[in-house]
């Protein structure tokens, strides 16, 4: 018979391989077998890897743990991606269907929640989700979700990239999205929101990206949104927005990008917005602004796009467009524009159809005055 004092060292021993043998807690690894039970991915095999019983912080697919308490830190799963799992199918992207599981709320460590590109996953997003402390990137993308964003968002005080794009995601942007003081990425586009973007959207000072195109959002621009420094890329396109563009948005010396193209709204453009300097794409068409075209492109101007089609502009061409260092692509059919069209770059490489269905422009390329 053995002593005891060898069993229980023999015991101890044991014990202090299980974080090897076993790496996850139990508790995790049966919220991911949870998680999985919801979810049917016929095609690739991508949950061949997650069996019961091994390991989840090793060789399951998408799946990272911390190091040092063997936590699960990370699920990465994307339909859409050069992974050579992918591969097994001709077009190189997965479908999967089923719904997010709210055991996936149990890993209270979790960081990455990235669930995206597959399509047929649907059912709404697990309310539970905003009472996980730690998470920094949220991405669900390309899916089929529905119900609404939920509204207790901006518990997420960690979170830097929120990507609810190409769903069926309905009702407004929750309020308390403006409480992410860390948010630098927001795409919320293609999805069937309503109502107003949230007054206190500049709030939001990290941001950098802000998509919210593709929606039937109304109300007008908040003038807030001059207020984020950071922010390089707004699309609020295709929705129901009213009212005036802010002066506000011709200050913003960091935006490169702005689509308000496809809404409702109404006024002059500001002289500030196209003399803005940094803005290389701006898009207002198909809108009723009015009044003149701002006169004041000069030699720094860089516009690789500039849409002004489909409104309701009046008076002539500016001159000053010929100063501008650059000008790609210009659209300013579909208006009420007359006059003579100036003469130079980037005018001389323009077609005919930039300059179409005005009142009385005349000039190359069009027919001469």
């Amino acid at each position: 018979m053995r002593p005891t004092g060898f069993i229980i060292i023999c015991w101890v021993f044991t014990l202090a391989l299980l974080p090897s043998v076993y790496g996850c807690p139990p508790s995790d690894r049966q919220a991911l077998v949870a998680f999985k039970s919801s979810l049917q991915e016929p095609y690739l095999g991508i949950f061949d890897s997650w069996k019961l019983g091994t390991d989840c912080c090793s060789n399951w697919y998408g799946i990272s743990c911390d190091p040092t308490n063997e936590r699960v830190t990370d699920i990465s799963l994307r339909g859409e991606s050069e992974d050579p799992i992918l591969q097994k199918t001709r077009t190189g992207t997965g479908f999967m269907s089923g719904s997010i599981n709210p055991s996936i709320c149990q890993l209270d460590r979790l960081t990455t929640l990235i669930i995206a590109d597959w399509k047929g996953i649907a059912g709404q997003i697990p309310h539970c989700l905003v009472s996980l402390p730690n998470l920094r990137v949220l991405d669900l993308i390309g899916n089929s979700l529905s119900g609404t964003i939920p509204q207790e968002i901006g518990n997420l005080q960690k979170l830097t990239v929120l990507n609810l794009a190409d769903n069926k995601i309905s009702g407004g942007i929750p309020s308390s999205i403006v409480q992410l003081s860390s948010l630098k990425h927001l795409d919320l586009s293609n999805n069937l929101l309503t109502g107003e973007v949230p007054a206190n959207l500049g709030n939001l000072k990290m941001l950098s990206r802000a998509l919210l195109s593709r929606n039937q959002l109304s109300g007008s621009i908040p003038s807030s949104i001059g207020n984020m420094y950071r922010l390089a890329d707004l699309d609020l396109s295709m929705n129901k927005i009213r009212g005036e563009i802010p002066e506000q948005l011709g200050k913003m010396r960091v935006l490169s990008t702005l689509n308000l193209d496809s809404n409702l709204l109404t006024g002059e453009i500001p002289s500030a917005l196209l003399g803005n300097t940094g803005l290389g794409i701006l898009n207002l068409s198909r809108n009723s602004l009015q009044g003149n075209i701002p006169d004041v492109f000069g030699p720094e101007s860089y516009y690789m796009a500039l849409d002004l089609s489909f409104n309701n502009l009046k008076g002539s061409v500016p001159r000053s467009i010929s100063s501008a260092k650059f000008i790609g692509h210009l659209d300013l059919s579909h208006n009420h524009l007359c006059g003579p069209i100036p003469i130079g770059s980037p005018f001389d490489h323009l077609e005919a159809s930039s300059f179409d269905a005005n009142d009385c422009l005349c000039g190359n390329p069009l027919k001469t005055c």
